[in-house]
């Protein structure tokens, strides 16, 4: 499975981006995909889940409430709405897919930026 990740860009903060993470190859074979990001200086922190089927979401009381996790399977492509987005959210972030691993991450999208100024 391979992963496209898009959607990063400026805000101000208050505003609103959606993340897109489209996947090819053996998406019939994902059993979750996530969010990530990293920070500058700071570890990568898991952000949401979703399970491809189900379609049952986990989030990080840090966003929720502020961003929302969903997938079009039939687009084979996960989204993430970040909405109120504040300087603090400024990061890299990434999908990931746990395909035929188990609950592990082991396909990863390239980086999009979000950069929120005040």
């Amino acid at each position: 499975v391979q992963l496209q990740a898009s959607g990063g860009g400026l805000v101000q903060t208050g505003g609103s981006l959606r993340l897109v993470c489209t996947a090819s190859g053996q998406t019939y074979y994902i059993y979750k995909m996530g969010w990530f990001r990293q920070a500058p200086g700071k570890e990568r922190e898991f952000l949401s889940h979703i399970t491809w089927t189900g379609g049952s979401t986990l989030s990080a009381d840090s966003v929720k409430g502020r961003f929302r996790i969903s997938r079009d399977k039939a687009k084979n492509t996960g989204y993430l709405q970040l909405n109120n987005l504040e300087p603090e959210d400024t990061a890299v972030y990434y999908c990931a897919a746990s395909v035929r691993a188990g609950h592990q991450y082991n396909a990863w999208g390239q980086e999009t930026q979000v950069t929120v100024s005040s």
